[in-house]
Parts: C-alpha cells; sequence; structure tokens
C-alpha cells in the first residue's frame, strides 16, 4: 500500500505534547513522518503518547525518527533511559577485535529503548570518518579514524538497530569528516582532491548503499562542486546515487541549519530540484515548515518508490535477553 503523503517532507513539533492546531496543520499537509528532540521527550508514557498523536493526526502508522547517538547527540537521557557514550569513545574502549560486537549490542539496546516508545527509525550510523581537524561537533560522533573501522562499525550500529525493529539512516552522504565548521553555524568546505575523497571519505558510504535510508550532508567538496552543499548540488546527489550507488531514500540533514544559504523556502526547493526525496525539518516553527510544504513540491514517483521499499525493510524485532546483552557490553567495554 502507498502510503498517503503529500508533503515530501519530516517534520518536528514544538513539545512534549501536540496541541490542536499542530495535529490540523500535519493531518492537512501529511508529511513523510516526524523527529523528535529533546524538547519532546519527558517520560515514557508522555513520548508513546505524542508518537500516538502525531500518527492518527496524519491517519496512518508513519515513521517516526530520533537521533540518539550516545554522548552530547542523545535526546532520551537518564533517568527513564541510559546514558551512553559518544561513540568513538565506546568503540575506542573494546578492543579492536571486539569493538564491532560492542557497537552492535550497544545499537540493539539503544533501539529496544525507541521501540518500547513507538519510535522507528534511528538517524546513525555515523559513517564519516574522525580526523584530528574533524570539528568537535563531531568528531567524538564518528566509529574510527580510518576506512576499514569505520565500515565495519557502521555496518554494525545498522545492524543492531535493524535487529531491534528500528530503521538506520546512513549519514552524512558522502561523508563530513574533514568539515572543520560546525554546519549547525557555518558551511565547511573541503578541499582535498577528489581521489582522495573517493579512496576515502566516500568507501564507507558505498559499503553501505544498500541501507534504505540515508542523510545528506551540508558540506561543499570543492573538487566536485565548489558552488553548492552536498544537500543542494544535483552534482553531488548523482555522486551519491550513481557512483555511490545509493538508492535508498535520501533526506536532507535539518534544514534549518545556518551551512546552508538562502531561506528556509531557498533550501527546500533547492534540495529537491538538486535530487533529495525528503525534506528534513526539525525545529517545530510553523511558518517555516508552511514554508517546505509550499517550495517542496510533491513526493515525486522515484521518491515513493523509495519510501515504499524503505517503509518495507524493517525486521522483525529478535527476541533477547537484555541483561545478558548489557553484562557482555560491559565486559567488552572495560
Amino acid at each position: 500500500m502507498t502510503p498517503p503523503v503529500r508533503s515530501p517532507a519530516i517534520f518536528g513539533c514544538l513539545g512534549p505534547r501536540l496541541d490542536a492546531e499542530e495535529a490540523a496543520f500535519f493531518r492537512d499537509v501529511a508529511p513523510v513522518g516526524f523527529i523528535l528532540f529533546a524538547r519532546n521527550v519527558d517520560t515514557p508514557a508522555q513520548v508513546r503518547r505524542l508518537c500516538a498523536d502525531l500518527r492518527d493526526a496524519v491517519g496512518w502508522d508513519a515513521p517516526i525518527f530520533i537521533d540518539q547517538e550516545g554522548g552530547r547527540v542523545q535526546r532520551l537521557r537518564a533517568p527513564h533511559w541510559r546514558e551512553w557514550l559518544p561513540p568513538l569513545e565506546q568503540a575506542q574502549r573494546a578492543a579492536p577485535d571486539a569493538a564491532a560486537r560492542a557497537m552492535y549490542l550497544r545499537s540493539l539496546l539503544i533501539a529496544r529503548e525507541h521501540a518500547a516508545l513507538g519510535i522507528d527509525g534511528n538517524c546513525a550510523p555515523c559513517a564519516d570518518i574522525a580526523r584530528p581537524e574533524t570539528h568537535p561537533f563531531l568528531r567524538n560522533r564518528c566509529y574510527g579514524t580510518e576506512a576499514r573501522s569505520v565500515t565495519l562499525l557502521a555496518r554494525a550500529v545498522a545492524e543492531g538497530l535493524a535487529d531491534a525493529g528500528v530503521f538506520p539512516v546512513l549519514k552524512h552522504m558522502p561523508g563530513h569528516g574533514r568539515g572543520t565548521l560546525d554546519s549547525h553555524h557555518d558551511l565547511p568546505r573541503v578541499s582535498v582532491p577528489r581521489d582522495l575523497l573517493e579512496a576515502e571519505d566516500f568507501a564507507p558510504f558505498r559499503a553501505l548503499s544498500d541501507l534504505h535510508w540515508g542523510m545528506s550532508a551540508h558540506l561543499v567538496y570543492e573538487a566536485i562542486d565548489p558552488d553548492a552543499p552536498a544537500t543542494l548540488s544535483a552534482t553531488m546527489i548523482r555522486l551519491i546515487r550513481e557512483d555511490i550507488g545509493f538508492d535508498g531514500l535520501l533526506m536532507t540533514d535539518d534544514l534549518s541549519m545556518n551551512a546552508l544559504p538562502g531561506t528556509i523556502g531557498d533550501r527546500a526547493a533547492g534540495a529537491r530540484a538538486a535530487g533529495c526525496d525528503v525534506i528534513l525539518h526539525c525545529n517545530g516553527e510553523r511558518a517555516e515548515m508552511e514554508a517546505v510544504v509550499g517550495a517542496a513540491g510533491a513526493l515525486d514517483p522515484a521518491a515513493s518508490t523509495r519510501l515504499a521499499r524503505a517503509l518495507g525493510s524493517r525486521r522483525a524485532p529478535l527476541s533477547v535477553d537484555e541483561q545478558a546483552l548489557l553484562s557482555e557490553l560491559a565486559d567488552l567495554s572495560r
């Protein structure tokens, strides 16, 4: 069945409860799905109710995403949920031959917390490569410092999420690790040659191109398209599709981030024209969401096919002994 989607957007909402005006807006515009942030989270019962209300507003089992990487980027926090180490620290605590298992276990446990709340997807794995120059906003969110280990651990994270019935979202395509600026505030530019990007930065994304959900990078690759960040670059989106081989649903990173030029409407129109399937807009501001809806157009047939395929990729969750998994993770992370 084709989901009843009219707007190629994933939206946030303003607070921990959905008010009548927000519900009416979402019903009218029929987005692809939703994303939750810390402002939307209080207690488990409240989050479950919010997820149910969002789905009731659009009249179907729309996907709901969250960023739960661990460390600084973690929307579900104590006392109701576990606290997790930053990913790079978690990976480095384990022996090299045990790091993939540790990242798998951690992701499976994180995703079980999501599934208990009605959350469908985690914006992970992050397949960017950590470098000495990587901006601190990103560096400890990475899994390693070279392509092979990042690929191995990102695959483990994706498998852990999927084995709990949660969608993994591959980011930041096609690689954000060389960014020396925080794209929430500024536009990073990368000036290394294309052959180096292909051999290193793009390699994990190529190896993970079979995943069904992906997120673009707000970053300029000067050797390929010096004029636009990947999110707004038809050249870069074509590279993601053809050279990297990703044919999953490609969402933008948050359109409200200041790395992108122009108005919110300009950004939405530009991302769709470049080839992004779906606009991610997170802050819940009504006027901005209306601008996204007005500029983003309709979900085209190719994006509709990718969405249906992505929604159909959910696995049945494994039956596990959670305490045994926690004990094993602790042993691996000493």
